[in-house]
């Protein structure tokens, strides 16, 4: 794990320092090519914190950000969302393709901090599993309203992501989030639907925040 994390530390202050939030990840799965597991975040399985924040919500519309290898994005699907999930790199999503072949999901290349005028509010569910920790600060607020345009009039917005108080230090990508950045999304209209500070079950445990907002009726 710690050299490819080292390799993706690299690809991003490489990209950050051309002032480039989003370009180093098509080259991170790029070069993964076959080799899923080569991308840090690869579990190949649901994010295990999604299920419980589904709790009380009715299948509808889905937006999956950033989506990676597509487990959390078929996850949906299978519990009977319409499901549409994006990532900016290219190679992910020709591998969620190979990876699902026949899926009901719709996969798309997309910006998340630029995306299609067509999902301003399309989606019931707008989920954000593990992209905000990966962009620098300047990054976070931008997308954060994005993801707000795209919900429905009485849409929730999942939030999961590692988690850390103002005053501990951000260490190293991938960045803990604060509840205070991610609270700054109501000002885009959403209101807050519930909040979660867990440990999850990674040796050492990793604080992580499982957070709902919800975009009133």
């Amino acid at each position: 794990m710690s050299s490819r994390r080292d390799e993706m530390r690299r690809l991003a202050a490489d990209a950050l320092a051309r002032g480039d939030a989003t370009g180093w990840f098509e080259e991170l799965y790029r070069r993964a090519g076959d080799d899923l597991a080569r991308v840090p975040w690869a579990d190949l399985a649901p994010n295990p914190l999604l299920a419980g924040g589904l709790a009380g919500l009715r299948p509808g519309r889905a937006l999956v950000v950033g989506c990676g290898y597509g487990d959390d994005a078929e996850a949906l699907a299978q519990a009977g969302w319409t499901v549409t999930a994006f990532d900016v790199a290219p190679s992910a999503i020709a591998a969620c393709r190979a990876r699902w072949p026949g899926s009901a999901v719709a996969w798309e290349v997309a910006d998340a901090l630029a995306p299609p005028a067509a999902w301003r509010g399309a989606f019931d569910l707008v989920l954000e599993a593990n992209t905000l920790q990966v962009l620098p600060p300047p990054a976070r607020a931008p997308l954060l309203a994005a993801l707000a345009g795209a919900l429905a009039p009485g849409g929730c917005l999942l939030v999961l992501c590692r988690g850390r108080d103002p005053e501990e230090p951000e260490g190293e990508l991938p960045w803990p989030i604060t509840r205070a950045e991610l609270d700054a999304v109501c000002a885009c209209g959403l209101e807050p639907a519930g909040f979660e500070d867990l440990l999850d079950a990674e040796s050492p445990p990793v604080r992580r925040f499982r957070a709902r907002y919800r975009r009133p009726t």
